[in-house]
């Protein structure tokens, strides 16, 4: 039996349909993957679509993922901040370092009970392996400008200074549900809808 398949009766008999087209048109979509161009790419259609359809109604984007490439995250941020489209953002497991980030695009900001943010700087992902050193002192002026931007991002959500946030993002840093909604990560729990 394939359980991504729901069945819908309609006056033409019960038919089979994708569970995730069903989701989309209630207006829920999801981000259950790293952080890459291929997945990010499908969600910003996703959001494209639901903004075309009925703009200005609330997009719920619920996320468990464990981040990836900055700039493709960044560019699913930045339409998110084109929107007339209100998003409402829900972490359904573990949004840690890019995941956490597009976390940070909704205007509500909701976590299940045992779920955890994580953020952190960003890194090379071990990519320094066999480089001359002036493309290691390129690669580290990119991570320090990524590494400003991240932290601006986040210094605007939380309503922290940008010294604070620079001061927790040198570790992997975790927050609980409470952590999150008293550090400001999230604004409350969610409870369904």
């Amino acid at each position: 039996m394939n359980y991504s398949n729901i069945y819908k009766i309609s006056s033409n008999g019960l038919h089979l349909c994708p569970i995730d087209d069903e989701m989309l048109d209630r207006r829920k979509i999801f981000l259950t993957d790293a952080v890459t161009g291929a997945t990010m790419d499908l969600l910003l259609k996703q959001l494209m679509y639901l903004e075309m359809t009925d703009p200005g109604k609330e997009i719920t984007l619920f996320i468990n993922s464990p981040g990836g490439e900055c700039l493709s995250g960044l560019a699913v941020l930045d339409y998110i901040r084109t929107m007339s489209s209100p998003i409402r953002t829900v972490c359904t497991g573990t949004a840690a370092s890019m995941g956490a980030i597009l976390f940070l695009a909704g205007q509500k900001r909701e976590m299940l009970r045992h779920t955890n943010l994580m953020i952190h700087d960003p890194s090379t992902g071990g990519r320094l392996d066999g480089m001359k050193p002036h493309e290691i002192e390129n690669t580290l002026n990119m991570l320090r400008d990524m590494q400003r931007t991240l932290i601006e991002i986040i210094a605007e959500a939380s309503g922290k200074t940008e010294e604070e946030i620079a001061g927790i993002t040198k570790n992997d840093t975790f927050f609980s549900m409470k952590e999150a909604l008293d550090f400001g990560l999230a604004t409350g729990e969610y409870t369904g809808g």
